[in-house]
């Protein structure tokens, strides 16, 4: 058997920076739980993935019987799922033996659990109350988890694009530059090309640390140059989130899901008809902060526009100054009558 220590669980899986319900609520209880699991067990992330979905559909059963005892039962069930659900990409992590198909299981199954729950939660409350606005409230959780994921697919996607095409820039630009200094009789070219290849490019240094865990240190040169110059009091904010490991995006998918399942059924258990309250509330502060991340990437897209406009001027200045190519041997310079 395996013997991580409980350091090595949070040095090699603890996300560096994530939201704050993981960082405070979960993960000091699913880093115990993975180090056991780890160390005495051949438990694999996709069983833990299953175990997971298995536990969100009892916490949805739960919720559909609608009384106060087992508002809380489905309120606690959903909470050990989220656990599971962490704990399946920790131990993929600490193990070495993540799959994309693992990845691909995750994914679907905690947008079927969402769905599942959502359905259970408003149907239980509406066959209790007859009110109609329980079924437009499951509707509005739906719609927002689906556009939640939805819109960060596409910004990650046309992201990764940006990276890809200035990398390109940037490497044309600094082959062109060595090639133009060394025409030009430069001999130290050479050195300054391996220093600037120190160099590393990224497009969000948030979305970046949400992919890396504690052990890693990277440095990147950002390209939120333009929400920065905008909010410069948010530096320090995020500097001090940081501390903690918790991104500054404090409603995200992950707090909106525990404020629908764990929060308003707490909720509602104390004072009936909180659900539909808790759950609003829930969705304007995604809304918030999901246009707050559509800004800085409109913000981030004004940025890339301007880099590569210099690396393209960049590359045609030094394009200029390389000798002209002489014509091929044979070729016609003139004709004769």
């Amino acid at each position: 058997m395996a013997n991580f220590t409980l350091d090595d669980v949070r040095q090699r899986t603890y996300k560096a920076r994530d939201a704050w319900w993981t960082v405070l609520l979960v993960d000091p209880l699913a880093a115990r739980l993975v180090k056991f699991t780890a160390n005495r067990t051949r438990v694999t992330p996709n069983q833990l993935t299953v175990g997971a979905l298995v536990l969100g559909l009892a916490a949805g059963a739960c919720f559909a019987v609608a009384s106060w005892p087992w508002l809380l039962a489905g309120a606690l069930l959903y909470h050990l799922s989220f656990t599971l659900d962490c704990m399946d990409g920790k131990i993929a992590r600490l193990k070495g033996t993540g799959s994309v198909f693992g990845a691909w299981l995750d994914y679907i199954f905690d947008r079927v659990r969402v769905l599942a729950c959502a359905i259970a939660l408003m149907a239980g409350q509406y066959a209790a109350t007859g009110n109609v606005a329980y079924v437009w409230t499951a509707l509005g959780v739906v719609f927002l988890d689906m556009l939640r994921y939805m819109d960060a697919l596409e910004i990650y996607k046309v992201r990764s694009q940006m990276r890809t095409t200035l990398t390109a820039a940037r490497e044309e630009a600094r082959s062109l530059e060595l090639a133009a200094r060394r025409a030009n009789g430069d001999l130290a070219a050479d050195a300054d090309e391996d220093l600037r290849s120190a160099e590393a490019l990224t497009e969000d240094p948030e979305a970046d640390a949400e992919n890396r865990v504690v052990g890693d240190d990277p440095n990147v040169v950002a390209l939120q140059a333009g929400f920065n110059q905008r909010f410069p009091w948010y530096a320090r904010i995020r500097n001090v989130l940081m501390a903690g490991r918790i991104r500054p995006h404090l409603i995200s998918g992950i707090e909106f899901q525990m404020g629908v399942f764990i929060v308003a059924p707490i909720a509602a258990a104390i004072v009936p008809g909180a659900i539909i309250p808790v759950v609003v509330l829930s969705g304007v502060g995604l809304l918030a902060f999901e246009l707050i991340i559509i800004y800085k990437f409109w913000l981030s897209s004004r940025d890339y526009s301007r880099s590569l406009a210099k690396l393209t001027a960049k590359i045609e200045t030094y394009r200029a100054e390389l000798p002209a190519e002489p014509a091929p041997a044979g070729a016609a310079v003139g004709s004769s009558g």
